[in-house]
């Protein structure tokens, strides 16, 4: 969700879903939820815990204020499992839902995105191994890069292992959900909650300027009109440990 907009959509529009979907958990990629779009805050973080089980960040979790008590307090928040041991957080982490035991890993691309030299297949592949020895019936992996091709790299390099590999990062939802060979629910990108009338939830007339060399300062959040919710419905088979379907989910919600 992208800035205050999406974090409202979220909020009202959760808790209603996991009775229309008949939702057993929700996790949700939370980088962008700080009021400037980038990085999480300890307010958007709790707020969206209200409502989700679960948040996975990306290339922006260090980059709002007050990030480092709220990644190093709440054990329902991972950053990139390839940030080193020198950043704060955890990479990867459990929750229980109905009897089932979560697991949750966050990798960072490195495709087009330099924020860090270890490779998200090494770290998703400790990850992995760290969640099954915890104990965890169903592995989630969000995969948050720029490449598709890097996406889907990780989702057949991850199939059979995990159970689902949900790609984040480029805020627009793709057409090409499956379930790899192994059970493993996969899918490019999941999409973003921001508004309608944006560019990946940024004020439009700024983002065109940045492309067609206008001097801006800074990309403002966009926060006027609809917003659109983006998200996938994943189901599984807890009993052998595989993913049976996915589908896409889009709501457009009015401030």
């Amino acid at each position: 969700m992208v800035g205050a907009a999406g974090c409202s959509a979220v909020l009202d529009l959760v808790p209603k879903l996991r009775g229309e979907l008949g939702l057993d958990a929700v996790v949700a990629n939370a980088e962008n939820s700080s009021p400037t779009g980038r990085g999480i805050t300890p307010k958007s973080g709790a707020a969206l815990l209200s409502v989700a089980d679960f948040l996975t960040l990306g290339n922006h979790a260090f980059d709002a204020e007050g990030y480092e008590e709220f990644l190093q307090a709440d054990h329902r928040v991972v950053r990139p499992a390839n940030f080193d041991g020198r950043h704060p957080g955890r990479g990867w982490g459990l929750f229980e839902s109905g009897g089932a035991r979560v697991g949750v890993a966050n990798v960072l691309g490195r495709v087009f995105v330099e924020r860090t030299r270890i490779s998200p297949f090494e770290a998703a592949d400790r990850a992995v191994v760290a969640l099954e020895e915890e104990g965890a019936d169903l592995v989630l992996v969000d995969a948050h890069a720029e490449a598709t091709s890097e996406k889907q790299a990780l989702g057949h390099h991850l199939a059979g292992r995990a159970q689902a590999v949900l790609g984040t990062h480029t805020h627009v939802p793709t057409a090409d959900l499956s379930i790899l060979p192994g059970g493993t629910a996969y899918v490019t990108d999941v999409g973003m909650t921001g508004c309608e009338d944006s560019i990946i939830g940024f004020d439009r007339e700024d983002f065109i300027g940045l492309f067609v060399g206008e001097h801006r300062r800074g990309l403002p959040v966009a926060t006027r009109g609809p917003v659109v919710f983006n998200g996938v419905l994943v189901d599984f088979d807890l009993d052998g440990r595989r993913a049976t379907g996915i589908e896409p989910v889009r709501r457009r919600w009015e401030p």
